[in-house]
């Protein structure tokens, strides 16, 4: 009876492995799977070379600064033209002459000419 049991057992664990084995081997595939969506997920988003640029301080700081300074030249220069845009409409409320506006705008416009 013991030759009957060991047989048993020696046919369970073959069968358990045998079971096992493709188991794993679609963890496998699909841990290799997982993997390479991850590499080209970090490939697209270029963070080897985000990582490259944090690495050195000096250029970082350089790049900002002229960010910042893009950044105020663009903003002058629109506000400029906002305030160009909207003189360009009061003159035109002036022609039109209407009561309590006309004479504010008229003196606005007084003042902006007189200290350019």
């Amino acid at each position: 009876m013991t030759d009957i049991n060991e047989k048993d057992k020696s046919t369970l664990s073959s069968t358990t492995s045998e079971e096992d084995t493709p188991l794993q081997a679609q963890e496998w595939t699909s841990l290799k799977y997982q993997l390479t969506l991850l590499a080209e997920t970090l490939e697209t988003m270029r963070l080897a070379d985000y990582i490259a640029f944090l690495s050195r301080p000096g250029r970082l700081l350089w790049l900002n600064f002229l960010v910042g300074l893009v950044r105020g030249l663009g903003t002058a220069l629109g506000a400029g033209l906002l305030a160009g845009v909207a003189y360009f409409l009061l003159k035109r409320i002036v022609v039109l002459n209407l009561p309590v506006i006309g004479g504010f705008v008229a003196e606005l416009s007084k003042y902006v000419i007189s200290h350019r």
